[in-house]
């Protein structure tokens, strides 16, 4: 436990992603007073984001979420970054779990490489992020669960156009790139850079000349999604509080209602402080001609303990 301490210490502090970001930006605007009218735009948008799963229906789930909230016991949240377009189902493109803890005020975060091979109920064997696409929400929320033998609480999910239309209503983000690539006709070389909405998306979609594969397509999502809070928490972007607000009400959806959420941001608010970066360790395999990313039962094993000690401390 004294090893898992010290590394939280040394941990560099990281922030949390644009999406959940953004909800808590319009949270924290009503609960702190900035306006009344404001409060009543957070409620709406709220409203309009308010997207419950099938599960949410039973009594016992309900009685159990109320216990966990007044407990002020450890949460899970997967956040999905989904690509919609026209004619399509749409896929996850990103897929992050977030395990919160309130009472050590410490956050794992695991991205869930988009290919990593794993069981889809009622599906069989394919890549993790098709469980979007053949079962939206509910089938993706069912095959993080299984493959990690963890419970997920919560989910939210965020178009990626919408993430788009975020940055730029931003004005844009700067971030440190550590490896020159072209992505979408842009050329990103090293160094600090500035994007905007569109160049962000192909900043953290290229993964193909990365030697790291997904796992580099991650950290440079954390880097824009890091930056992109940054420029949220400036002055000037508190100003367009209400296109924020309307981006985020017509692209995110979550089973969080009004309650949880002020629930979640004024007893849970201190686990974005201490957040601690978790990797799934695969490799590339190729079966019946496709390409995917295998993880050994071990490595599952591995973050799952992870995971539930950090659930479990005290």
């Amino acid at each position: 436990m004294s090893s898992r301490l010290n590394k939280r210490q040394n941990k560099k502090r990281r922030k949390w992603p644009y999406w959940v970001g953004g909800i808590i930006l319009a949270f924290l605007l009503a609960v702190g007073g900035f306006a009344f009218y404001v409060y009543d735009q957070v409620g709406d948008t709220v409203a309009t984001m308010h997207d419950p799963l099938e599960r949410d229906n039973n009594p016992e789930r309900q009685e159990e979420i109320n216990r966990l909230f007044n407990d002020s016991d450890s949460l899970n949240i997967l956040l999905l970054g989904v690509d919609e377009r026209e004619g399509d189902s749409g896929r996850s493109d990103t897929m992050i779990l977030m395990s919160l803890n309130p009472r050590t005020n410490s956050m794992d975060m695991l991205s869930i490489p988009r290919d990593t091979y794993v069981n889809i109920p009622g599906r069989g064997m394919d890549k993790i992020n098709h469980a979007y696409a053949f079962g939206g929400v509910e089938l993706a929320v069912q095959s993080v669960e299984e493959a990690f033998d963890l419970p997920v609480h919560f989910y939210a999910s965020v178009n990626m156009e919408g993430f788009e239309q975020g940055i730029d209503a931003l004005g844009g983000v700067t971030v440190t790139n550590n490896l020159a690539f072209s992505q979408g006709g842009t050329n990103f070389p090293e160094g600090e850079i500035r994007l905007n909405g569109a160049e962000a998306l192909d900043y953290i979609r290229m993964r193909k000349e990365d030697p790291r594969g997904d796992m580099g397509r991650n950290e440079r999502q954390r880097n824009v999604v890091t930056a992109a809070i940054d420029e949220a928490a400036s002055f000037s972007s508190i100003t367009k509080v209400g296109e924020i607000l309307g981006i985020l009400g017509g692209n995110v959806k979550t089973d969080l209602d009004m309650d949880q959420m002020q629930t979640l941001f004024s007893d849970y608010r201190g686990v974005r402080n201490d957040i601690q970066t978790l990797e799934l360790d695969g490799s590339g395999q190729t079966i019946n001609g496709i390409w995917y990313y295998v993880v050994p039962d071990s490595e599952f094993n591995r973050i799952s303990n992870e995971i539930r000690e950090h659930m479990e401390a005290s």
